[in-house]
């Protein structure tokens, strides 16, 4: 069995389902789904995520974050969280960057939201020198104040795609025929949701939106408007969705999304502007990663790390940082949001 065969029996028994159930079955089906399977991470894996780039990614995070716990009076008792932690790299290079903060680390209580058993498994070797609580949910985090980062989480949360037809829209749906899975759309209809987009977009134009985000938001920025604290969301899109950006990566290469079900990461292109649409709490302006990079320092850091490396090690580490910072690389195509109380700063890099 595969998830191939199931997802297409099902569908010649019910009918086609939604782009969102397809990704949903093909990220996290509990037996054949990409991420309860694998390591997904690193050269033998499926992609890199900036923290395995290089160790100033985290560094910086943690220091925007700790910066903010200072400035918020140092609370006693706090909750550092990190959504979809991957193997645990972020966060580690998080808590070694603060390690020499005064009270910050037996202030905390380390959590990571992680549905995945093998990248748990992952992460509890990586912070074996610190006690994470894992959670199934957000919802579930503590009421206390909460200092949180995001990187690479809501481009793998699974979205609906509505084409335009004239006044109305048709969702994309995914069919089978023949043992194949396809794409095909559902009868027009007008959508309530996107009666906002009918301004800006023309006969033809794809519109994704995320459901499954709402919720989360809502949960973070409440936490952060009822007690405190800051978070920090990291991700490849835009303020407002257009056009079809879901793709898959296997082998560090795009591949069909719709040929292979659960042997490919599948994402899409972050609508930040629906995420602060759905925030409790102030938040920032949707900031380019270099730019916030650079306001925090990063080329400082990246010299006082090269003075210590020669050859292949130098390179790599010149290449790291701009990889990270340049335009025509991570700099512009990732984007920072950050979410803080009223009456506070917003997070270091970041600007109201």
């Amino acid at each position: 069995m595969s998830l191939l065969r199931i997802l297409t029996e099902r569908i010649t028994t019910t009918g086609p389902i939604t782009l969102a159930d397809y990704m949903s079955e093909a990220l996290l089906h509990p037996t054949y789904g990409y991420y309860a399977t694998r390591d997904p991470l690193g050269a033998a894996g499926d992609f890199t995520t900036a923290p395995e780039i290089s160790q100033m990614f985290g560094e910086l995070i943690g220091l925007s974050l700790a910066q903010c716990w200072l400035d918020q009076g140092a609370p006693a008792a706090i909750t550092l969280a990190e959504l979809g932690p991957g193997r645990g790299t972020l966060m580690a290079d998080i808590l070694r960057a603060t390690a020499r903060l005064p009270g910050f680390h037996a202030a905390l209580t380390l959590t990571l939201v992680e549905a995945s058993p093998t990248l748990r498994a992952v992460q509890a070797t990586t912070l074996q020198a610190h006690t994470p609580d894992w959670l199934d949910s957000v919802h579930a985090l503590p009421e206390q104040p909460l200092y949180l980062v995001a990187n690479e989480f809501f481009d793998a949360l699974p979205v609906h795609q509505y084409q335009r037809d004239g006044a109305h829209w048709r969702e994309r749906m995914v069919g089978a025929q023949e043992g194949l899975l396809h794409m095909g759309l559902g009868p027009a209809a007008p959508q309530p949701a996107l009666a906002h987009r009918l301004e800006d977009t023309a006969q033809g134009d794809i519109v994704e939106i995320c459901p499954a985000a709402v919720p989360i938001i809502d949960t973070i920025s409440t936490r952060i408007h009822d007690h405190g604290g800051a978070a920090l969301i990291v991700d490849y899109g835009d303020w407002r969705s257009l056009g079809d950006t879901l793709q898959a990566l296997k082998a560090h290469a795009t591949t069909d999304p719709l040929t292979d079900p659960g042997t490919a990461d599948l994402t899409t292109h972050v609508d930040f502007e629906a995420l602060t649409q759905a925030a409790r709490c102030p938040f920032t302006r949707v900031t380019p990663q270099g730019v916030f990079l650079e306001r925090l320092g990063i080329t400082q850091r990246a010299q006082t790390l090269a003075q210590t490396l020669r050859d292949a090690p130098l390179e790599a580490h010149i290449a790291a940082h701009r990889r990270l910072t340049h335009p025509t690389e991570m700099g512009n195509l990732f984007k920072v949001l950050g979410l803080y109380p009223n009456g506070a700063a917003p997070p270091p890099g970041l600007e109201p």
